[in-house]
């Protein structure tokens, strides 16, 4: 293997700035999320429903956020005693898990990877529904001389670790048997190094709302692999969980929200360009790229479809080899099944 020259000052610089970005991100969302002194599973009346996103802004996104911006979340909600929604975004997924051990999010929708990884280390979650599957990612140079992943044999590589990114990337290197540097780097801070040369590959996702690897594409960098082109058993899927104990508390809770889920799919594949209209008032992409990551197929109205839980089962398996997962557990018990008869 060739050795690699020692990262240049200017990436350093980005990682320490990652590193306090995302602790200074994650505090403040905490911080924020204790608004409501009461844990959880505390509160004997919700009132405030205090949900945790991924991304920069404190939205919804997805059919469910497409509901909320119609004011259905807060009217589906109103019955269990929810008066306000606060929403809460976190840099990535491990920073939300934080939040959620601490009992200051009642729900919290991000990735498969961080979410089963959350439920093996012992926090007690169930799963709500699988809200998008199928999710793309993939990995994009500069470097015309690397068109594939065994040209980044040895060379960096940025990804956001403990995403579903970084599940794919590290399960397509292990296919192939390559041995790569990756690096945590968010999406929005991997430009920089690209151009420079002190990364050699970008591991983005291409799913809505983060669609980083369209973006990416159109500014001239070029795609090396991908989920959908190259490994379609490594798609995501995004997870939403609430706590166990927070469930036993509201015991309405996970119906309400699996009939709302299902309602808001129903809606926006009806209504594809109105939803689609929705994505982009609340994303900073380009439109085209925003368009390109849109797969109205990657939702259902079930809340465990079989392919999203095809793809789990093959994530867990992977985390649970690589060690992410500290103690293995039956997944379809973390499946928060709708009771018999109710409205899926």
């Amino acid at each position: 293997m060739s050795t690699r020259t020692p990262l240049g000052s200017p990436l350093r610089r980005i990682r320490r700035a990652v590193a306090l970005l995302s602790a200074g991100v994650a505090l403040a969302a905490v911080a924020a999320c204790g608004s409501d002194d009461a844990s959880s599973a505390q509160r004997d009346v919700i009132e405030t429903l205090r949900v945790g996103v991924i991304g920069s802004t404190n939205v919804i996104t997805g059919p469910v956020g497409f509901a909320h911006s119609r004011g259905e979340l807060l009217e589906a909600f109103a019955p269990l005693g929810v008066s306000k929604v606060e929403v809460f975004s976190f840099p990535n997924g491990p920073d939300l898990n934080q939040a959620l051990i601490g009992g200051r999010l009642d729900v919290a929708s991000y990735g498969d990877t961080p979410a089963l990884v959350a439920r093996g280390s012992g926090l007690q979650t169930r799963l709500l529904t699988i809200g998008q599957f199928d999710n793309d990612a993939g990995v994009v140079a500069k470097d015309p001389s690397i068109r594939s992943l065994a040209d980044l044999a040895g060379k960096n590589i940025g990804v956001p670790k403990g995403s579903y990114i970084d599940r794919y990337l590290q399960g397509a290197l292990a296919e192939q048997g390559i041995k790569a540097n990756l690096i945590h780097l968010y999406p929005a801070d991997q430009e920089a190094p690209l151009n420079s040369g002190e990364i050699d590959g970008a591991a983005l996702p291409g799913v809505i709302p983060s669609v980083a690897l369209q973006t990416f594409e159109g500014k001239g960098f070029h795609l090396v692999d991908s989920v959908y082109r190259d490994h379609p058993d490594l798609a995501g899927t995004s997870a939403t969980v609430s706590s166990e104990q927070f469930l036993e508390k509201n015991p309405e809770f996970a119906a309400t929200w699996q009939q709302l889920h299902a309602e808001s799919v129903r809606y926006a594949k009806a209504n594809w360009d109105e939803y689609l209209k929705f994505e982009l008032a609340n994303s900073k992409a380009p439109e085209a790229a925003v368009r390109a990551a849109a797969n109205p197929e990657g939702y259902s109205e079930e809340p465990f479809p079989a392919r999203g839980v095809e793809l789990l089962t093959g994530t867990k398996a992977f985390l649970v080899e690589q060690g992410s997962i500290e103690d293995d557990f039956d997944l379809d018990s973390w499946l928060q099944r709708p009771a018999t008869g109710a409205n899926s």
